[in-house]
């Protein structure tokens, strides 16, 4: 590579650095900080499922970090909704992956708010770097005895010659019974990507409000507002036809991010809008299910399983957009070319 004579290490440019924090709720995490040299830099926290916990695009932040911070799995609450005291939002929480959504009872388990995997460090996790791409891999066992025996490896592949992430996950049943298999991508964008002046576009053909108070502002479902004092969240489940696409793009910052996902396997795509003030975030999220809770997806026939010794991959790209061109040709091209899903 002709630039890396200008330099006296590559991490001048690009690379991964592991880092451990110290001090308060989160001492002692392990970190990752990756950036490819192009504009994308992004965190990995090991010891949160290998979720990404800050994203920035040539020094813009576009993830929300809520006002917990990190918060070290040791501090996990796993009953009703303890799970919001350690929720560090970040740009990516993995939801499952056994539940997600409301807190319930079924089949005699208690399960919590959006299940425990985002509180399991991973058991192992290394990165490696080529000319092409950088990518983080991480192992997670969602596992105990006497029930579910789950592992989910992930790879987090950041291109060095794009500005693009695609994450892959192959989650396995080392067990010997079917599992209930739950898993919803909880990507959160924050200021400034997320500002009133922001826009966003969904390629869903029917948005369904999840209650009545959502319902009320259906008709503005893809407006976003300043930060609003005593804000009640609002969801929207988005339904498509095609390729799934989730965009938002900033101009006073002219940039924004494209997310896409293939709809024949993460089926169901919820949009989390809560405009509080500091709760203000936008949750784009594809899934295999909706986040009303495991129990009534299995009173309506559409809860997932995966069978012993199984293996089901999911895979969600992240694009960089840097003009309301890019933008602009995303709401116009509604179907993606699945070849394009490689960076």
């Amino acid at each position: 590579m002709e630039r890396l004579k200008y330099v006296g290490h590559e991490s001048q440019l690009f690379g991964v650095e592991e880092h451990r924090l110290i001090g308060g709720k989160g001492d002692g995490m392990r970190l990752f900080q990756v950036k490819n040299g192009k504009g994308i830099e992004f965190t990995v926290s090991a010891d949160r499922g290998a979720d990404i916990s800050r994203l920035s695009f040539k020094g813009d932040n576009f993830s929300y970090f809520s006002p917990n911070g990190y918060v070290a799995p040791a501090y996990y609450d796993a009953t009703g909704t303890g799970f919001l005291k350690s929720f560090t939002a970040g740009f990516l929480t993995t939801c499952g992956l056994t539940a997600v959504g409301s807190p319930c009872i079924d089949d005699g388990e208690a399960l919590p708010l959006h299940g425990n995997y985002n509180n399991i460090p991973a058991e192992h996790i290394y990165w490696e770097m080529d000319e092409e791409s950088i990518r983080v891999h991480a192992s997670v066992k969602d596992a105990g005895i006497f029930c579910r025996k789950l592992e989910l490896n992930r790879v987090i592949m950041c291109s060095k010659l794009k500005n693009c992430i695609i994450i892959k996950d192959k989650i396995t049943n080392h067990g010997d019974i079917a599992s209930p298999l739950m898993i919803l991508y909880h990507m959160n964008i924050g200021y400034p990507l997320l500002s009133e002046r922001a826009k966003l576009h969904i390629s869903s053909k029917h948005v369904i409000a999840r209650n009545e108070h959502a319902a009320k502002d259906m008709d503005t479902w893809d407006q976003i507002i300043e930060p609003t004092a005593h804000f009640e969240e609002q969801c929207y489940f988005h339904q498509f036809e095609k390729e799934g696409k989730a965009a938002i793009f900033n101009p006073d910052i002219q940039k924004g991010l494209l997310i896409s996902f293939d709809t024949a396997i993460l089926d169901y795509f919820t949009e989390w809008k809560m405009m509080g003030i500091h709760d203000y975030v936008l949750g784009l999220e594809p899934g295999n299910c909706h986040p009303d809770g495991r129990d009534k997806m299995r009173e309506d026939g559409t809860l997932k399983f995966i069978q012993p010794e199984e293996s089901i991959t999911y895979q969600v790209k992240i694009e960089m957009l840097e003009s309301e061109e890019e933008y602009k040709q995303v709401i116009e091209n509604n179907e993606i070319d699945r070849e394009d899903i490689r960076c």
